[in-house]
């Protein structure tokens, strides 16, 4: 059994960010525990060549990659975030407006071609894709405290411990003992995927299941190319389609970097899994080439990620989920066994942006913030 003072459930933004104010606050005696092979969590950015980004070749070119996540923050908006990005001394852009856009409204019209316009507030990316605020948090944190390829099953309140029981992708399973806990996963894959000893309150529990998780009933594709050539022609590369498989589509190009576009598939989720990868890709890329030319027919690479069919993100429930940013629910426990000891810290359980990238950090600050008070009054 492996021991430390607060336990971590989850190494996506919230649960690396989590442990980085631990950091900070001179705490160091935590574990954090994440199911998937890399860190992320539903932040997810594509290496130049088409790779994912596993532990060792999202290092390859920390510079050059495409989101398949989320892309975009607002600094004005989201201050706490963009303070966050400065501190690390991440580079960032303005998305790519230039141009003019594209609109497709039924298969039996040409694309019409209309004046872009620009975003306001401005959208901004980061160099080197979303992935680069993983990377950079990651790398102020102590390797031997975050461990990768560990689903937490089974969370057991033991007298004045907690027990985490983990298994790995051959099923081993460790057991990692903490006073307290914080949740960064989504309330619903909590509530399906973890056993809790004793069980949480049923309002509670029911409140996690039906708060629906950011992205799990979407997918993203990315197509990439030598040179951005639909700007020669004074496109954006921005279109909005009515007819698809992309609703939405923009310029996913990288300064200095690699040129792509990229675009929110419109097909809904259960009918998307009886589609294969490569059928989708094909008809995406059909239609980018409906859009700018034949060039586009011929990325150098590209790839679909479904959240959707992604069992570390979505559950049966998220195939008929609504699309727009869920209302958070309650992250603490109010009596009983759990009180003060557990504490949810995923996006969704942000008061402010609920589901988005800067309510990872709204939501693992409070959550932060809270348990140091609670371990402070015991």
């Amino acid at each position: 059994m492996k021991e430390a003072r607060i336990g971590i459930i989850g190494g996506g933004l919230s649960g690396l960010y989590a442990a980085f104010l631990l950091q900070r606050q001179g705490i160091e005696d935590y574990v954090l525990l994440e199911a998937r092979p890399a860190f992320g969590g539903r932040i997810l950015s594509v290496s130049n060549s088409g790779m994912s980004p596993s532990a060792e070749s999202a290092r390859v070119n920390r510079t050059d990659r495409f989101d398949l996540g989320p892309t975009w923050f607002w600094p004005d908006m989201q201050p706490k975030l963009d303070r966050l990005v400065s501190e690390l001394d991440i580079e960032r852009f303005p998305q790519h407006e230039t141009g003019d856009m594209l609109v497709e409204r039924s298969p039996r019209e040409a694309p019409l071609r209309m004046r872009g316009y620009a975003t306001s507030p401005t959208s901004i990316r980061l160099a080197g894709g979303m992935a680069a605020l993983i990377d950079a948090l990651r790398d102020t944190l102590r390797s031997e405290r975050i461990v990768s390829g560990q689903q937490v099953r089974r969370v057991r309140r033991a007298d004045e411990q907690i027990d985490l029981d983990a298994e790995d992708s051959q099923g081993r399973v460790t057991t990692y003992r903490a006073e307290c806990v914080l949740l960064a996963v989504p309330p619903r894959l909590a509530v399906a995927n973890i056993e809790f000893a004793p069980a949480l309150p049923d309002a509670m529990s029911k409140a996690w299941r039906n708060t629906a998780t950011w992205m799990a009933p979407h997918a993203k594709y990315i197509a990439a190319y030598d040179r951005p050539f639909w700007r020669d022609e004074g496109f954006s590369g921005e279109a909005r389609s009515a007819t698809g498989p992309l609703v939405e589509i923009h310029d996913a190009s990288m300064p200095g970097g690699s040129a792509a576009l990229f675009g929110f598939v419109g097909v809904p989720a259960r009918t998307r899994l009886r589609v294969s990868d490569d059928a989708l890709r094909a008809h995406c890329r059909a239609q980018l080439a409906r859009l700018f030319g034949p060039q586009a027919a011929e990325p150098r690479f590209d790839v679909v990620k479904d959240w959707a069919a992604d069992p570390y993100t979505a559950t049966a429930m998220d195939l008929d989920a609504p699309t727009g940013h869920p209302a958070a629910p309650a992250a603490r426990v109010a009596t009983g066994g759990w009180r003060d000891r557990l504490m949810g810290i995923a996006s969704e359980w942000s008061s402010a942006y609920p589901g988005y990238v800067a309510g990872a950090i709204d939501a693992a600050d409070a959550g932060v913030c809270a348990m140091i008070e609670a371990m402070a009054r015991k």
